[in-house]
């Protein structure tokens, strides 16, 4: 399929419209933060959905790009949009169909020359303790009336059960846990999900421990408030809600299909987009379900928490604790959120839909933790397993003019097909070793999949989510091992 390429008026050199002129229906203009090198590597499936987007009832102030921003189902991944919550709707393909995939990111008091000669053992135990790749189920083995308890508590059901620290849930977005309801999701769901807790999944999921150098802190004063320092060894994951979210994002997208035009006499440009009036009875029960998608998320990555300070524990025979094994932050992409911003001059609620997108809000904002208030919301921002990840703020500018919104990862440059048919996992594997990363994964194929050259550079994300003023860059982290899904 072609897509037509838009005249982009340049606000800045890191931001550009789409004027409503660009595609018929269209009620906002577009908006892209990228640099023009970004720009210029994004595929035109990127614009043509994101002014798509633009055409959905409801749609408040712009149809957002990141600037990651890849083609996706439905939104673009790295796309942001904010409707109305009485005129306008909510729509699957703006969440995506892994609910709530989001980053977790727990440092340590150990340094690389406490970890250098542990690390095959860290990273064999882990392989072993933490479940990954398609189908993989957990350790933690409860019913399918126990998993409703999860869905409607999340990472509280996983703290009250011994998985992790009470402080833990201070520092996760939301708490860990969203307002949910279990009886508006499937059995079907239900099945999928039950046994998946403290599991990574597939794809682009993984676990990776990660070493901070001195070159690569750019604000030292924040860094030390946040807990790093050179030297440090950390680890960050990325995971979501596994075939659960799927489950819940696929009913809903069906409901909405069969009433969307008959009921509401909604028309979309693209079935990709289905949605609901977000009042409605439909939109209604599928943000209620898809808040319990959440919850599971978040209790997923709180028992792959615990997982990660039983084997540091065991491993370096002492109490996670006394190895400052704290977290840092975990934060959300995949998600519809009830949120309030200006709108016109006026204080407005508005349904946020974040697609491999980031929260990123500002200093002194009353949802962060109290320890990082002055500071402002911590962006965990993942790259390539070849190349590094990133540790952001979020900031006032991104709480004004994105919905409050940032990147969430580097962004695909080359579909999946395209990178398994240009690289080899098994070759992958043994340059990177030879580099000093250390890789396990459960699929070659799929290790082909993540090979950096698949992905935008990160640096570059980072320095225009920087330079555009949605979010600040901390620290870069150096991959030293990783476990693929």
């Amino acid at each position: 399929m072609t897509f037509k390429k838009p005249n982009f008026i340049k606000v800045n050199d890191y931001l550009w419209e789409i004027a409503p002129s660009f595609k018929q229906g269209m009620r906002v203009p577009v908006r892209v933060y990228a640099s023009k090198r970004l720009l210029d590597t994004m595929d035109l499936a990127v614009f043509d959905q994101a002014s798509n987007v633009a055409t959905l009832p409801g749609i408040q102030k712009y149809s957002y790009v990141m600037p990651d921003g890849h083609s996706g189902y439905g939104f673009p991944i790295g796309g942001v949009a904010a409707f109305d919550t009485t005129e306008g709707v909510i729509s699957p393909g703006g969440v995506g169909f892994d609910i709530n995939c989001g980053m977790r990111l727990v440092r340590t008091d150990l340094t690389i020359d406490d970890v250098k000669p542990k690390l095959r053992e860290l990273i064999d135990a882990l392989f072993k303790r933490v479940p990954s790749g398609v189908g993989a189920t957990g350790f933690v083995k409860i019913s399918k009336d126990e998993f409703k308890k999860v869905i409607e508590e999340g990472s509280k059901w996983a703290v009250l059960k011994g998985y992790g620290w009470e402080e833990d849930l201070k520092r996760t977005e939301e708490g860990g846990c969203m307002e949910a309801d279990a009886s508006k999701i499937s059995s079907r769901a239900i099945a999928r999900g039950y046994d998946q807790i403290g599991t990574l999944g597939s794809g682009n999921h993984y676990l990776e421990i990660q070493v901070v150098k001195e070159e690569n802190i750019f604000d030292k004063d924040a860094a030390k408030k946040l807990g790093i320092f050179p030297g440090q060894v950390v680890v960050m994951f990325h995971c979501g809600s596994r075939g659960f979210g799927h489950q819940v994002a696929t009913d809903s997208l069906n409901v909405f299909l069969s009433v969307m035009e008959s009921k509401y006499k909604i028309k979309i440009i693209d079935k990709e987009l289905a949605c609901a009036p977000f009042s409605s009875p439909e939109g209604q029960n599928y943000f209620l379900a898809m808040k319990g998608a959440m919850n599971m998320a978040f209790a997923n990555r709180q028992v792959i928490l615990h997982r990660i300070r039983e084997v540091f524990s065991d491993v370096f025979k002492s109490d996670p604790e006394k190895l400052g094994m704290h977290q840092i932050y975990d934060v959300t992409h995949n998600t519809a959120k009830l949120e309030k911003y200006l709108v016109d001059g006026n204080w407005k609620e508005v349904i946020v839909h974040r697609k491999g997108a980031t929260r990123a809000f500002g200093p002194e904002n009353n949802e962060i933790p109290k320890e990082y208030y002055k500071l402002g919301q911590p962006v965990i921002l993942g790259g390539s397993m070849e190349t590094g990840s990133y540790l952001l703020l979020g900031t006032k500018y991104a709480e004004e003019n994105t919905f409050g919104s940032t990147a969430h990862g580097s962004g695909r440059t080359m579909s999946r097909a395209q990178a398994k048919h240009q690289f080899r996992g098994d070759q992958l594997q043994k340059e990177m070793e030879k580099r000093g990363i250390i890789v396990k994964t459960d699929s070659l194929s799929g290790l082909a999949e993540e090979a950096g050259a698949a992905y935008k550079s990160v640096d570059d994300v980072t320095e225009t989510c920087e330079k555009a003023g949605i979010s600040k860059r901390i620290v870069r982290f150096i991959p030293i091992a990783n476990i693929k899904g």
